[in-house]
């Protein structure tokens, strides 16, 4: 027996073989697509961090200024004569 593929079937492996190709790409992009948003999360939320810890330390060095205590730095605050006089 004579092994004849129809036109039709030729047609129907064609578009699956589309439809397979079409559906690993999506999944490839929709997967560099999730990796990319989960990294820009990831550096938002640092970025995020460091301004909250940059606040925190900018308010701290305003308070400690104010009442005349030392700094990180060693400097002293307008009551102890070093730092602004």
């Amino acid at each position: 027996m004579k092994d004849h593929l129809s036109k039709a079937e030729i047609r129907k492996d064609a578009v699956q073989g589309a439809v397979e190709a079409t559906a690993t790409a999506v999944g490839e992009v929709a997967t560099i697509l999730t990796r990319a948003v989960r990294d820009v999360a990831g550096a938002v939320g640092g970025l995020a961090t460091e301004v909250f810890e940059l606040r925190d330390a900018a308010r701290r060095a305003s308070v400690e200024h104010r009442a005349g205590l030392p700094t990180e730095l060693g400097e002293e605050g307008p009551r102890g004569g070093a730092a602004g006089s």
